[in-house]
């Protein structure tokens, strides 16, 4: 996933800080899914809305 969107590879050392930055990872790729899916003002509203 993080070579789809441009990475090769972990920038942190240590299993903590490499899950963190692969959580980061996910969220961002997940964010970027629905932004093509929804577009952007209807995900505003959404997250607004929570």
């Amino acid at each position: 996933m993080k070579a789809w969107m441009g990475a090769t590879h972990f920038l942190m050392k240590g299993l903590k800080n490499v899950q963190t930055e692969m959580s980061l990872s996910v969220l961002a790729y997940n964010l970027k899914r629905m932004v093509a899916i929804m577009g952007v003002k209807p995900l505003i509203a959404a997250i607004k809305a929570t």
